[in-house]
């Protein structure tokens, strides 16, 4: 699935990073992103929580999604998205 995000991500201009698993240096990892996306029912409260803390220093918007589908991710990108037109008729991200 990460592989999937990734893909989704680039087709909407948007760089990613995907943590599957809490890794040792999270904090130094994530960065400063201009949207954080935490899919909740998959990742470990432990990670959501990690994330938040070193996020919200830097002022970062974060998203929270029960459902980890493509489909959530896209509906995400489409709304948080800086490239989006707001033409949801003709997008092609749908």
């Amino acid at each position: 699935m990460a592989c999937v995000y990734k893909e989704i991500c680039k087709e909407h201009k948007c760089k990613a990073k995907v943590f599957t698993q809490m890794p040792s240096n999270l904090k130094n990892m994530i960065g400063n992103p201009d949207l954080l996306v935490l899919f909740t029912d998959t990742v470990s409260h432990k990670l959501v929580k990690n994330a938040t803390q070193n996020i919200n220093k830097n002022s970062v918007k974060v998203v929270r999604s029960h459902s980890s589908s493509s489909c959530a991710l896209k509906e995400i990108l489409a709304t948080h998205c800086t490239n989006c037109t707001n033409d949801c008729l003709s997008c092609k991200h749908k």
